[in-house]
């Protein structure tokens, strides 16, 4: 598979990827345990079928030390044992903030109040912000046929 445009070549979508990547700084930079945002990064991309991301952030994850068992089942994590509850809450955010056209309501009550029972205000915050931010790093790949396989972890800095 070939992109369909050259992504980082292109000024207009380099200049948005550098406010993209400023976005995830501030991410990175918060209270939300790293391995919690690493989680919900693949989940939301295995849920576009963003190829690009999906091969990053397990990449990433694998090399920052999560386990291959974790990783292999994410997108099974409910049925899963190798998610803590707060995890668990936080993949259930993700996975109804990233369907959210599929639910008339959105994100439920019970969804909303169970990640609050494990994160605060400001992880909470960081949370919302970084589904929405890896949700428009999937479309974005995913319109443009970024193709998955050859990222190496650090290779953006």
């Amino acid at each position: 598979m070939e992109a369909r445009i050259d992504l980082f070549a292109n000024p207009v979508t380099r200049k948005l990827f550098g406010h993209f990547q400023a976005a995830g700084k501030v991410l990175t930079d918060s209270s939300l345990p790293h391995t919690t945002q690493e989680l919900v990064k693949i989940r939301a991309s295995q849920i576009n079928g963003c190829g690009f991301c999906t091969d990053m952030h397990t990449k990433d994850a694998a090399h920052a030390g999560e386990t291959p068992v974790r990783l292999n089942l994410i997108a099974a994590w409910r049925e899963a044992t190798v998610f803590t509850d707060a995890e668990r809450a936080a993949l259930e955010l993700t996975e109804q903030g990233t369907r959210i056209a599929d639910a008339a309501t959105g994100i439920t009550d019970e969804a909303w109040s169970n990640a609050a029972k494990h994160y605060d205000d400001d992880q909470l915050a960081a949370l919302v912000s970084l589904i929405a931010l890896i949700n428009a790093y999937n479309r974005v790949n995913v319109i443009a046929r970024q193709p998955a396989g050859g990222y190496e972890p650090g290779m953006f800095g």
